[in-house]
């Protein structure tokens, strides 16, 4: 089994802010996606211990879309949120604030289909779109 693959970033916005954009499914839709070309049109989120999401993920075009989705087994508000994806894979994404910004790591199991380095960088760019959203907002 390949080691898990973790990114982060540091956010320019205080934890109550990154928090409530991670989460709320108005502010989901508008940046949960890795290219300009895919956007998010529908995400549904019940965070609570035992909770389900769903987002939907779709080529601008149609062309193409899937549904990415699980069930929450750990949620510490501004602090962790952990799921387990439809296909059985851990995530953790943890919050940490320090002088008023967010770092925000990420660590997922990879699966076997893809390299990697492409998991890794598909993962990154929608962290990237959060940052970007985020910091954009006022």
């Amino acid at each position: 089994m390949p080691e898990d693959i973790v990114i982060e970033t540091t956010i320019k916005a205080p934890i109550q802010k990154v928090w409530e954009y991670f989460t709320k499914p108005e502010h989901i839709v508008a940046w949960n996606h890795a290219s300009d070309d895919w956007c998010c049109p529908k995400a549904e989120n019940d965070l609570k211990t035992d909770g389900k999401f769903s987002y939907r993920m779709e080529a601008k075009d149609g062309s193409v879309g899937f549904d990415f989705g699980g069930t929450y087994s750990s949620i510490i508000p501004n602090g962790l949120i952990a799921y387990t994806i439809g296909d059985g894979r851990e995530v953790r994404v943890l919050f940490e604030e320090k002088e008023g910004e967010t770092h925000i790591i990420e660590t997922f199991e990879p699966e076997n289909e893809n390299p990697v380095e492409m998991q890794r960088g598909g993962w990154q760019a929608i962290l990237d779109n959060f940052k970007i959203y985020v910091e954009a907002a006022k």
